[in-house]
């Protein structure tokens, strides 16, 4: 469920002041961060990946290493997220050894299921590496996923003679496509009013 129709949701049972529920599960929306995490705790026992690895990130932001071995389930259970997690740790040597090719594999896999960031990342490396074909390559599908540093690079090596005219400018509208399609008044109402939040959190802090 996107923000946008998280927020509509939320007016909508507001101002006819409906029970909150979630709108995913259709269930009573858990009414502490206590509840929360219950609640993901039961999904993670389930097997559901997405919470496997949101443990992780949990863990991950008060410093306690054993997020990695939430990312690496998630990871063997096919989560985007948990593979470019895990590379990243690689990467650093943060909660497992320093390696490059293992860096690497789960870049790639995470790319595969479609995160553009990791297809971004690879698309560095082989630019680094001096293999600007496979580069462009990367970078052209993270564009066509809406991924805005990708549409840049791709206007450097235009720049630059590596991409054509006409390559570029396909990229380009793909871009364009892909960011207006997550687009929609519910979205920017959402994205508004989480915004009014987090002002009002720095104002009273």
């Amino acid at each position: 469920v996107c923000s946008g129709c998280s927020h509509a949701i939320f007016k909508r049972e507001y101002e006819e002041n409906l029970e909150n529920i979630c709108p995913f599960c259709r269930t009573h929306s858990p009414n502490s961060q206590e509840e929360c995490h219950k609640n993901t705790l039961k999904r993670a026992e389930a097997d559901d990946p997405i919470a496997v690895c949101e443990i992780g990130e949990m863990y991950y932001r008060a410093g306690d290493e054993s997020a990695y071995k939430y990312f690496a389930k998630a990871a063997e259970m096919g989560d985007a997220v948990a593979h470019y997690n895990l590379s990243d740790s690689y990467r650093r040597g943060e909660g497992a050894e320093n390696d490059e090719r293992k860096e690497i594999y789960h870049l790639e896999e995470a790319a595969i299921r479609g995160h553009p960031d990791a297809r971004h990342d690879l698309a560095m490396e082989e630019g680094r590496n001096g293999r600007f074909d496979r580069a462009v390559k990367h970078w052209v599908i993270a564009a066509n996923l809406g991924h805005d540093d990708s549409i840049q690079s791709l206007k450097k090596c235009y720049t630059h003679g590596v991409v054509s005219k006409e390559g570029f400018a396909a990229a380009l509208r793909a871009h364009h496509a892909a960011v207006i399609a997550t687009k929609s008044p519910q979205r920017e109402a959402a994205a508004e009013a989480t915004a009014a939040i987090r002002h009002c959190r720095i104002y009273e802090g």
